[in-house]
């Protein structure tokens, strides 16, 4: 089954899209506009980029494919979390400890723009307070404490350590040893959350076309002129384009950015929501009603909802095919942090896939620059944002107010992330899954001894 077949079965039963009615669609574009900048991608980081771009005074086009806040955007567990996907110890040692006190900051920064946006534009998103990070035995719970012990003094980023005692005040789970909690971080609904920012956006003068899949990117071929975006019946010209696609660029229109096809990879990730459950109870099982992930390479993530369900995600598929049973094979790992939740219905299983990196750091950059005649030029007016690798639900917000910044004359921040180096997964398009899918077997069992 193809990548895009398969996205198409797993957004048919999804609790998000249940419970944010979406309104009537946006246009597609069907005629030739010009524009400052070319969006194309309307989920978390292409709508940060054209709402600090319009406030900017930019004009901005966004082109969708589908709909807003189609892909992870709208589907993901709903968590923001501090740092990256990565360990710091990546981004140290590529770029030195004080550029990796910098970035994370900057993610840090990420979570306050998710709060600061939702005021300023009264986005209710069912925000809430909380982050439990825990440890299943002792030894990832002395490697957590080392992690955490060292954020606080290297990174001045205090956690409060919460020790086997203390753990069943914080959750209701045999399952887990010890941990941390950060109040700082959170959780929310993505999909209200991406089509609040969507209204955002166009209440600042951003013109936003749904169902406007890119077919064709003419770039610029001298400095000073214009880039062309195509759609099979329109086009933007623009003076500056992002790319903020991510696998769906990458599956629809490789044809776009093949330079950075090969540097990201699509992983499926899976979840389920419960019935709804007594607010007692549901409150009980996470008192602090904090998003909770384990410190497994191949990790289970879970959160309570406004409505007093439990959500809860974990599986994953490196190969793009759809795990049998997947309501059912999710309630069990539901059942196995939660054995009193034995019973307990399933009403939505929902999925997938986010753009995962070799050494899952973030990529952003610009694309190579061409000349006349396709040779190179010395700079590029086509920027992209992409390899979140599952940890994006704050970081693309505060990606597209960098590239912002960047198209605005000020790249200091933004070439702070485009200096991070990345390499192109192994094996080609054709081996890359079948070697992604062995070198995951080889963590799953790490983590299983």
């Amino acid at each position: 089954m193809s990548l895009l077949r398969a996205d198409q079965d797993l957004t048919r039963d999804s609790y998000y899209a249940a419970t944010a009615p979406r309104e009537a669609d946006l246009p597609a574009l069907q005629e030739d506009l010009t524009a400052d900048v070319a969006v194309v991608g309307g989920g978390l980081a292409g709508l940060s980029a054209a709402i600090e771009l319009a406030d900017r005074g930019f004009s901005v086009a966004l082109l969708e494919a589908r709909q807003i806040g189609w892909g992870a955007s709208g589907r993901n567990g709903g968590q923001a979390i501090h740092g990256l996907a990565c360990d710091q110890s990546e981004i140290e040692s590529q770029l030195g400890l004080s550029e990796a006190q910098r970035i994370w900051n900057m993610s840090i920064e990420a979570l306050d723009l998710i709060r600061a946006r939702c005021r300023r534009f009264a986005i209710d998103c069912d925000w809430q307070d909380g982050y439990l990070g825990l440890a299943v035995n002792a030894r990832k719970a002395r490697e957590l404490q080392a992690w955490h012990e060292r954020i606080a003094r290297v990174y001045g980023y205090p956690m409060q350590w919460i020790a086997p005692d203390e753990l069943p005040r914080w959750i209701a789970s045999p399952r887990f040893h010890s941990g941390l909690h950060d109040a700082r971080s959170g959780h929310l609904h993505p999909l209200k959350y991406s089509l609040g920012l969507a209204r955002a956006a166009r209440s600042l003068g951003v013109r936003i076309f749904e169902h406007s899949a890119v077919t064709a990117l003419e770039q610029a071929v001298a400095p000073g002129t214009s880039c062309t975006v195509r759609t099979a019946r329109g086009s933007v010209r623009a003076r500056q384009v992002l790319l903020a696609g991510n696998v769906y660029l990458q599956e629809l229109a490789p044809q776009i950015a093949p330079s950075l096809n090969a540097r990201i990879m699509p992983v499926g990730t899976y979840i389920v929501c419960s019935e709804p459950l007594d607010p007692a109870r549901c409150d009980a099982l996470i008192p602090s009603r904090s998003a909770v992930c384990d410190t497994n390479f191949v990790l289970d993530y879970f959160r309570p909802t406004a409505d007093a369900r439990l959500l809860y995600g974990g599986r994953v598929s490196y190969s793009t095919v759809t795990p049998t049973n997947l309501a059912a094979g999710m309630q069990q790992r539901m059942v196995g942090t939660f054995p009193q939740l034995d019973g307990t219905r399933i009403e939505y299983a929902w999925g997938g896939f986010v753009d995962i990196s070799m050494n899952r750091a973030p990529d952003f950059g610009r694309l190579p620059a061409r000349g006349a005649g396709g040779t190179a030029a010395a700079a590029s007016n086509v920027y992209y944002l992409q390899g979140f690798s599952g940890h994006g639900l704050a970081l693309t917000g505060l990606a597209g107010k960098l590239v912002a910044e960047a198209m605005a004359g000020d790249a200091s921040r933004f070439d702070t992330f485009a200096r991070l180096k990345h390499h192109s997964f192994p094996g080609g398009r054709l081996l890359r899954t079948p070697a992604l899918v062995l070198g995951m077997a080889y963590y799953r069992l790490k983590d299983a001894l």
